[in-house]
């Protein structure tokens, strides 16, 4: 594994250095000696290393959906065909420690905002306001300026223990989970492509036998911001388009997962356990993380580019975004590309071998959860990947999707790259607030987990047998390459 990241960030290394070179060499003059012809000028590119810990899938097609009726469960056969480009996608699901690590992150940048704060000693090395020749810049955190966690003065440990809390019952410190809050920022590129929302109206309709639209586009946009007794306030406006900041919406999410779905989603029964162990125990590391919601799986994929991108010193640069996979990529790579596959492996075989192995952490039998070694989640990459490489496309945890669900979502979309988006808006009907979960879980039985199925879950809804992956499409297609296993 140590081998594996070096080589990762050699390659991340060698990203940086060949896309400086290619910026640098589109500067040259246009006048070449191509004597008069027109023989094109190449666009700017960049070398793209293999994303760490994530398997390439490459473009294919397939018959999504039921392939076939099924009288007992009351499913109608309704698979389409549909294609999908390249993308990559995490081999196994997010696990605790990686979204530990999100965690800690939003924990170190409150602590480092306060310690830049006068409150709190006003240290201004921790935040940075002006470059290296003394030109103002956008107000930003210093990450290379470490947090004094040993020997800290008066000061300094008044802000550190700012994020913390003594448990009055137990008396133990631990984490002030409600001020984890992280805040982002996304561009709606599809919304801002559309005809309809162009600023310029003599480009929204190219008929000639109409009349320039003089109506302004109404917008939508999502903002959020934190009230003074500390409550995140989401709301959404609706005003005339004025200009490209109406497609950017700000979010702010709390991101602690919530331990206490251990609890709410079984009733009468004794998982404390979980509740304090599960995600802060060391032993839980590489299990999947649960009890994030879809907003939360959102705010980590944002968070995960931006942590890229400042990794690789390209602020200010567009690099192709960490996010959730549409409902027709998580298919697609689950089924590894076959449509008579109904599970992750090969046709309609069985959860388990001719030597009783089984293929997946699911419930075999009724109240029979250890029968597959586990009694709930399983440590991610516990069972064989499918041809694609991907581990625990079938149970472990259901799988957070970025499409919104509706009764008719396959009929809505398209059979290219399909994907059908929503953003409910705070007062919508909470039935317009479900997003489509893949996958099945440990608590559910064979049927359940089976890769042609679609489910659906409340966004806001943290549930102890839901995690999630992320995805990151493929930059171009490269020369050679070998088409997906068919």
């Amino acid at each position: 594994m140590k081998k594996n990241y070096l080589r990762h960030i050699a390659g991340l290394l060698v990203a940086v250095v060949i896309s400086g070179a290619v910026w640098t060499s589109c500067a040259t003059g246009s006048r070449n000696a191509s004597g008069g012809e027109v023989t094109g000028i190449s666009g700017t590119s960049w070398a793209e290393p293999t994303p760490y810990g994530m398997v390439l899938v490459n473009r294919g097609s397939m018959e999504v959906g039921v392939q076939n009726p099924d009288s007992l469960w009351n499913l109608a056969a309704d698979a389409r065909g549909i294609s999908v480009d390249g993308f990559w996608m995490d081999e196994t699901e997010i696990t605790n420690a990686k979204y530990k690590q999100f965690v800690f992150w939003v924990r170190d940048s409150i602590i480092r905002e306060r310690l830049a704060d006068p409150a709190y000693g006003g240290n201004e090395e921790f935040k940075i306001e002006e470059d290296k020749q003394g030109n103002p810049v956008t107000p930003h955190l210093n990450w290379n300026k470490p947090i004094p966690w040993r020997n800290p003065n008066e000061d300094e440990a008044r802000a550190i223990e700012s994020v913390y809390k003594i448990n009055p019952i137990t008396g133990v410190k631990e984490l002030d989970a409600a001020q984890l809050n992280y805040r982002y920022e996304v561009y709606n590129h599809t919304e801002a492509a559309k005809r309809k929302n162009r600023l310029d109206p003599k480009r929204r309709e190219y008929n000639t036998d109409r009349p320039v639209p003089t109506a302004v586009p109404q917008i939508s946009k999502d903002t959020a911001y934190i009230n003074d007794e500390g409550e995140i306030i989401r709301q959404t406006i609706t005003r005339g388009l004025t200009g490209e900041y109406d497609f950017l919406n700000t979010y702010i999410v709390n991101v602690y997962p919530d331990t206490t779905a251990w609890i709410n989603d079984f009733e009468n029964a004794y998982n404390e356990p979980y509740v304090r162990l599960y995600f802060a125990h060391g032993g839980y590391s590489d299990y999947p993380v649960v009890g994030v919601s879809w907003e939360q799986a959102n705010a980590f994929a944002n968070w995960r580019t931006d942590y890229l991108r400042r990794s690789l010193g390209r602020e200010g640069v567009y690099i192709e975004p960490y996010r959730l996979p549409t409902e027709a990529e998580w298919e697609y790579a689950a089924r590894a590309g076959v449509n008579e596959n109904m599970y992750p492996w090969d046709g309609d075989l069985a959860l388990s071998d001719d030597k009783g192995c089984f293929y997946a952490n699911f419930k075999p039998n009724d109240g029979n959860y250890v029968k597959d070694g586990h009694v709930i989640t399983s440590r991610v990459g516990t069972y064989a990947p499918n041809d694609f490489g991907l581990y625990d496309m079938a149970g472990n945890v259901s799988e957070w999707t970025s499409t919104a669900f509706t009764e008719s979502v396959g009929k809505l979309t398209n059979d290219l790259n399909p994907e059908y988006r929503y953003n409910a808006a705070l007062e919508d009907p909470y039935k317009m607030k479900r997003k489509i979960v893949r996958g099945g879980s440990w608590k559910d039985v064979a049927h359940n987990v089976r890769s042609d199925l679609r489910m659906w879950e409340y966004q806001n809804e943290q549930r102890s047998y839901i995690g999630f992956r992320c995805v990151r499409s493929q930059i171009g297609f490269a020369r050679g390459t070998k088409a997906s296993k068919r």
